[in-house]
């Protein structure tokens, strides 16, 4: 991977910037009981519900078709919009590799299929939104949601030829999406997907820590 030819590092939210898990696995469940759905253990839900498009989720875990679905993510909503969205962490490292990345003379964008509006809250809360250039997310309407979409959507608004960014994620949907757009991939392994997912997935580049993704990206 020529880095040298890179104007921008597309950086997924969820699993590569910060660590969502309890916000996303409580708002699921928040959900499920609402529906009447028996609560399933919840640790397994970490690993199944961090990354994949929400509707994906509940069609897959409560059975329902893909209205009930969008239904089921409104509900979701209600938990997450004020709580679940700050049951988060930065991982540690991850404000000097931004601060870095700049000092590189690249940007430091989002592509995520998190909703913008909660994406930008995210960033906000924790400090981060002023070491990110922009943000590239889903719609609440669920019209955008799949990496690709987003990924391609990214392109499109900062006016970047798959070239000139690189994809940083740590689920299968990100090395994939970034595939689909003709974009280099560099998957993270202290997110939420193996290193077994990812390299099926395509990945090349591993970083298990997040030392090893600045030494990756040379900074």
């Amino acid at each position: 991977m020529d880095l040298s030819l890179k104007k921008a590092v597309l950086f997924d939210l969820d699993g590569t910037l910060t660590d969502p898990g309890e916000g996303i696995v409580n708002s699921f469940l928040y959900a499920l009981s609402a529906c009447g759905i028996p609560i399933l253990e919840e640790r397994s839900l970490y690993r199944e519900v961090v990354g994949p498009p929400l509707v994906d989720s509940f069609v897959k875990f409560a059975g329902f078709d893909r209205e009930k679905a969008r239904e089921a993510v409104e509900i979701y909503r209600e938990y997450f919009r004020d709580r679940g969205i700050f049951e988060n962490a930065v991982y540690p490292g991850i404000p000097e590799l931004l601060r870095k990345n700049r000092e590189k003379g690249r940007r430091n964008l989002v592509a995520t299929s998190k909703p913008e509006e909660f994406s930008r809250r995210i960033l906000s809360h924790f400090a981060l939104a002023p070491l990110i250039d922009g943000v590239a997310g889903a719609t609440m309407d669920e019209k955008r949601t799949g990496k690709k979409d987003v990924i391609a959507h990214a392109l499109r608004v900062f006016s970047l030829r798959p070239e000139e960014a690189v994809m940083v994620g740590d689920r299968k949907f990100d090395a994939e999406g970034a595939e689909a757009c003709g974009v280099d991939f560099i998957g993270v392994t202290y997110g939420y997907g193996t290193r077994e997912e990812l390299t099926l997935a395509g990945a090349e580049e591993l970083a298990e820590s997040v030392g090893e993704l600045m030494t990756l990206l040379q900074l």
